[in-house]
């Protein structure tokens, strides 16, 4: 890696935690710079503007959450067990996410309305490929015979994301597990209704 990537990837480091933490618009260029110790050009000369550093520290924080994600999953041969080692990876990383401010997708699709197109399309994009995944895993399950073969992928998928969010965003609003809690065992029940 070159001196400017590894520049970049600092300025991305940091970037990240803090749109996570305090939005686009609660980040100033000035912010950057502080978190970084680094001047002004300096940042100007790895990114075009504010907007872009957004884009790429989105993009790095959704990165971040998938790789733990699936490495806590990929041993994992059960469709059904997947889905289950999902909601207890959250339980666990509720109170201290992978990425500092809590789930990055939530945060910015809250934020990334019509102000920031862009940053609305990475989280659209983002969210479209988690329920992919979900999708896949459950085709895969029904294939293999672990899931009821009329099961709903899409739909499925979506509700399985909304609850998980939902209670992400109770957890962290009141600073307690207990509110995911209740979510997590909604969750499992339901994926545990798709078993074949």
């Amino acid at each position: 890696m070159t001196k400017s990537e590894k520049t970049r990837q600092f300025i991305l480091e940091k970037a990240a935690v803090l749109f996570n933490q305090n939005g686009y618009a609660g980040t100033s260029m000035d912010d950057i710079m502080k978190a970084t110790s680094l001047s002004k050009g300096a940042l100007y000369g790895n990114f075009r503007s504010k907007d872009e550093i957004a884009v790429a520290a989105f993009e790095r924080a959704v990165a971040i959450v998938s790789a733990e994600v699936r490495e806590r999953t990929r041993v994992i041969e059960h469709a059904l067990d997947k889905l289950k080692a999902v909601v207890y990876f959250y339980k666990e990383r509720i109170l201290n996410p992978p990425v500092e401010g809590g789930c990055p997708i939530q945060n910015t699709s809250v934020e990334a309305d019509d102000a920031h197109p862009e940053l609305r399309e990475k989280a659209q994009q983002a969210m479209t490929m988690w329920t992919d995944r979900i999708a896949i895993t459950l085709q895969r399950g029904i294939e293999k015979g672990e899931v009821r073969p009329d099961v709903d992928k899409a739909a499925f998928a979506i509700r399985f994301i909304g609850t998980l969010e939902g209670g992400i965003m109770m957890a962290r609003l009141y600073k307690d597990v207990l509110y995911f809690d209740v979510m997590a065992k909604q969750l499992i029940d339901m994926v545990d209704d798709l078993r074949a």
